[in-house]
């Protein structure tokens, strides 16, 4: 049996791209139909990653600035190579301590962070801080304890054959009334909840196999487990997720969007 007790690091943005980065655009995309941000904003991506949503603000909301931040310089570093980025401000930083003045940006989103937020009530505490009046102070998250996790089978999978992956230090903060709940305390106005579903195929099991291979939640355990518990995953997998004709596999995951004004 292994414990739980690593801690999940974002680093390979290449990796990250295959593993989230496909669902983070399926997902951001009905975000923002559902946001509708005005153009000619001052952004800020709080822990942008590799940068997967910040270059569908800049291809997509018409924006002033766009800026990131990011606790890892290698996520940030792939974040810079992406060709509508190359004006984009970016900052190695923390979620609960932004690098940033007061009243900075006119929004500041969290795509698909707040559940590894150790202090989520902070974290939103600080993009309203460096939000105008009146700015959007916005987020969505995996719902992590309603199954809408991407890759909520498979976790449950590997903890029921003694291989539990890492788990995010905050996961309540994903629920939809989580979420309300800490943008009413970060005392913003006019909050809104939305529930966004998204789908993602697979060109064939193998696919899969090789995409979660590089998922930093579950890579180190698959590589630790042996090759019957790995063949016996493998058959659980199949199982959930049956083929179509063209041996193609596709499912669904959910998240909780929240949205209020500074």
């Amino acid at each position: 049996m292994i414990t739980d007790n690593q801690t999940i690091r974002f680093e390979d943005g290449g990796a990250y791209e295959r593993y989230m980065g496909i669902w983070s655009r399926l997902v951001g995309e009905q975000f923002l139909e559902w946001l509708a941000p005005p153009p000619n904003e001052r952004w800020l991506d709080v822990g942008c990653g590799n940068g997967a949503f910040t270059e569908m603000i800049a291809e997509r909301c018409a924006p002033a600035l766009v800026a990131g931040v990011d606790p890892s310089e290698g996520q940030l570093a792939f974040a810079r190579t992406r060709p509508a980025l190359r004006t984009a401000q970016f900052r190695q930083g923390d979620a609960m301590s932004l690098p940033f003045a007061d009243g900075a940006f006119d929004a500041a989103v969290m795509p698909l962070v707040i559940f590894f937020v150790p202090d989520p009530a902070k974290g939103v505490a600080e993009m309203a801080r460096v939000v105008r009046t009146r700015g959007i102070v916005t987020a969505y998250a995996w719902d992590m304890l309603g199954g809408g996790f991407p890759y909520d089978a498979l976790q449950t999978e590997m903890r029921a054959l003694g291989f539990p992956p890492s788990k995010p230090p905050s996961p309540d903060a994903s629920r939809e009334e989580a979420l309300r709940d800490l943008w009413i305390g970060a005392g913003l106005t006019s909050v809104e909840t939305h529930q966004i579903a998204v789908q993602r195929t697979f060109a064939d099991f193998d696919d899969y196999w090789t995409t979660i291979l590089g998922g930093p939640s579950v890579g180190g355990r698959l590589a630790a487990m042996g090759s019957a518990e790995t063949a016996e995953l493998k058959a659980r997998l199949r199982a959930r997720f049956p083929a179509d004709a063209s041996g193609r596999i596709t499912y669904t995951a959910r998240a909780n969007a929240v949205k209020g004004m500074g």
